[in-house]
């Protein structure tokens, strides 16, 4: 109640249709079985999947078949038709979820499936069911050959009947007497309406008069026998009716535990899809179960403040909380309003919610354990009954804490040591903070005690921390941040709304110079805090726009270098292109060769083909040869140009090699080769430089 699960469960229950759906909610229970636990969430994540991938999960019928299922169960009681056909619905119903789990979904599924794996369709159900009712629930003419013969003399003395009345009829009709020209039934007999100034005129039975008087119903004498007859095959075939729905009754009674187990069935499987129609209200999620004691939120909302934001258009903060073995209770201290006690519900109820089975408002990486025991302290729980005051009943309930906590032990106190003298609570309540962190019991501490803001930096397993507070605004910022104590912010409220100056300064003289100073420091320090934190997410910024570029960089850097691949490739296919080319031409000229080496008679006309031959096939060494030589001279030196000047160094174009120029004679040129002089044409030679490498 204090976390108001109770309110999860109405949510819960208005998602349910059928009655034992509805029952399941209000009967939710936590579980500390880990597996329990897990079945029940993967029950509800499965069913949560589903319904996003807008697949049909047959269990559309609201089936509340208690009185029908408990009637079979009772020895010579007869189904009626109707209610026998909402038993074949239940079986039909147990059939298409046996149908949906077929294909791969039984193990796309297999939490779901497991609530049908202990049971099976029986076809004989419905089979039983259809042999004797039709479609809407009637009795066939065939479901035995005594109600077929009933009701084949049925029709034809009704038919005999509707003749001779259309006789009498016309007859009345001629005479003047009919009051109404339609027949009509009273008592179930067919009779006839005639002015009741005639009804001495005509022989029959009179079966009653109209609320004026002027209107007689009387059944003529012609029809008296034929409507005995029909009456009496009437009631014989309600006899045949009734015998055949009590034999229908006590066959179906056989198959009574499967149906009740359908039931079930269904019901379990409502109660599934609410679970899940819950989660997507408040974007329940499947956290990581641990099988240790552990509480470890990411993104967690507390789930009824989330629908109530949601409803009003506000933003909800989440919170970020681990506790683990080493660090196992948390200190939260800071101002008034400033969401302690909601931080403390929301750890709170999600753990509740988690061990119900319920699938809670956490980002899905967050891991919880299952805990055996959850205690709870919220709000004043003075008892009248027993002449107990707040503080009286307080220290009761810590003195339960302390007896029974342990490792698997998660307690939730709001204002530890309330309600007493300072110095007294405060003593008090660092007793139990440091029994329960003996006890390794795992929990969370709201407090304003500036001696348990201390304790929870020299206790092992206890840490501190705070609710933001923006002290300009005088706002809450509902956030917390773990590893600090919170300030009050008494004085600070005090000046912002504006109280006199020298009652603050007579209230501060009043405090405890240690105590002031301390509150003081932690207010500096939660006010530093929040700037560092803001440069922080600027830092942030930058170190993602940094990422940014720096992905942009290297996608153009691989762009180019995938260019520059191309670039080379197209390059070797070129070559390509020209060696084939080259070997087409030079297999034609071969070809021509040897034709012309045919038709050479004599010697020097041979060795004349024999040369072209020669020519032909060194002619593309030598140049391969040259081109390597023109690779090596330019890659170590490039042309510069101009006319050529004693000193230059030079480069010699017909065989590739670069020397110094030392003498002009004329046309012709002497170039120093290393130590040899060679003499060249003037206009063989290019000036050249050495290349500068970067």
């Amino acid at each position: 109640m204090q976390l108001e699960f109770d309110k999860v469960q109405e949510l819960l229950g208005e998602h349910c249709k059928t009655e034992l759906g509805k029952q399941m909610a209000a009967e939710l229970r936590l579980h500390t079985h880990i597996d329990y636990v897990r079945t029940a969430l993967q029950q509800a994540h499965e069913y949560k999947q589903l319904t996003l991938l807008q697949e049909h999960f047959p269990n559309d019928f609201v089936l509340n078949l208690k009185t029908e299922l408990r009637l079979l169960a009772i020895q010579g009681a007869v189904l009626a038709g109707d209610q026998a056909m909402q038993l074949r619905k239940l079986a039909e119903s147990m059939h298409s979820i046996t149908r949906f789990f077929g294909d791969d979904r039984k193990e796309q599924y297999p939490a779901l499936h497991e609530v049908i794996k202990d049971t099976y369709y029986e076809k004989k159900i419905t089979a039983l069911i259809d042999e004797v009712l039709d479609e809407v629930g009637q009795v066939k003419d065939n479901a035995s050959p005594e109600l077929s013969k009933i009701r084949m003399n049925l029709y034809r003395k009704r038919m005999e009947l509707r003749k001779v009345f259309e006789r009498i009829l016309q007859k009345l009709q001629k005479l003047n007497y009919l009051a109404d020209q339609e027949e009509a039934f009273l008592n179930g007999r067919r009779v006839v309406a005639i002015y009741a100034e005639n009804k001495r005129m005509v022989k029959g039975i009179i079966h009653g008069e109209s609320d004026t008087g002027k209107t007689t119903f009387l059944e003529p004498d012609e029809t008296i026998e034929l409507n005995n007859d029909i009456q009496s095959l009437e009631r014989e075939e309600s006899r045949e009716v009734y015998r055949i729905l009590r034999q229908l009754t006590s066959q179906l009674s056989q198959y009574s535990g499967l149906l009740n187990t359908y039931h079930d069935v269904l019901g379990i499987y409502d109660f599934i899809r609410a679970k899940a129609k819950l989660a997507l209200d408040m974007d329940g999620n499947y956290p990581m179960l641990v099988p240790h004691a552990q509480v470890h939120l990411e993104k967690a909302y507390h789930p009824l403040l989330l629908l109530y934001n949601r409803k009003n258009n506000k933003p909800t903060i989440p919170v970020n909380i681990t506790l683990d073995k080493d660090n196992h209770i948390l200190v939260i201290s800071g101002p008034n309003a400033g969401g302690k006690t909601v931080t403390l519900k929301t750890v709170g109820l999600i753990q509740l919610m988690l061990q119900a089975g319920l699938l809670v408002p956490v980002h899905p990486s967050s891991q919880l354990g299952i805990f055996k025991q959850l205690m709870i302290h919220i709000g004043d729980t003075q008892s009248l009954e027993f002449e107990l005051s707040t503080y009286s009943s307080h220290l009761k309930n810590m003195k339960y804490f302390m007896e029974n906590a342990n490792g698997k032990t998660l307690f939730f106190i709001d204002e530890l040591g309330s309600g007493s003298d300072p110095n007294l609570g405060g003593a008090f309540a660092e007793v139990i903070m440091e029994e329960l962190a003996k006890k390794h019991a795992f929990g969370i501490v709201t407090t304003h005690y500036l001696n348990l803001k201390v304790m929870a930096n020299k206790v092992k397993g206890i840490i501190n921390g705070a609710m933001g507070f923006d002290e300009q605004t005088l706002l809450p910022m509902y956030k917390l941040m773990i590893g600090k104590p919170g300030s009050s912010y008494t004085f600070s409220i005090a000046q912002r709304i504006g109280l006199h100056p020298s009652l603050i300064a007579r209230a501060k003289k009043l405090v405890d110079e240690g105590h002031f100073q301390l509150d003081k420091l932690l207010n500096k320090a939660e006010q530093d805090l929040q700037k560092v934190e803001t440069k922080e997410k600027d830092l942030q910024k930058l170190v993602k726009e940094n990422e940014r570029l720096k992905k942009e960089y290297e996608e153009l850097a691989d762009k180019e270098r995938k260019h520059q691949q191309i670039t080379f490739l197209k390059l070797q296919n070129k070559i390509k292109e020209d060696d084939l080319q080259y070997l087409k031409d030079m297999e034609r000229k071969l070809k021509q060769i040897v034709v012309e080496w045919k038709r050479a008679e004599k010697n020097d006309e041979r060795e004349k083909v024999m040369k072209q031959a020669e020519i032909l096939l060194f002619r593309r060494r030598e140049k391969q040869v040259n081109e390597k030589l023109d690779k090596k001279v330019n890659d170590k030196f490039q042309e510069v140009g101009g006319a050529a000047q004693i000193g230059d160094q030079v480069k010699i174009m017909s065989n590739r090699q670069v020397g110094k120029l030392i003498e002009i004679r004329d046309k012709r040129a002497i170039v120093q080769l290393g130590k040899v002089p060679i003499n060249v044409k003037l206009s063989d030679l290019v000036v050249v430089q050495e290349k500068v490498n970067e």
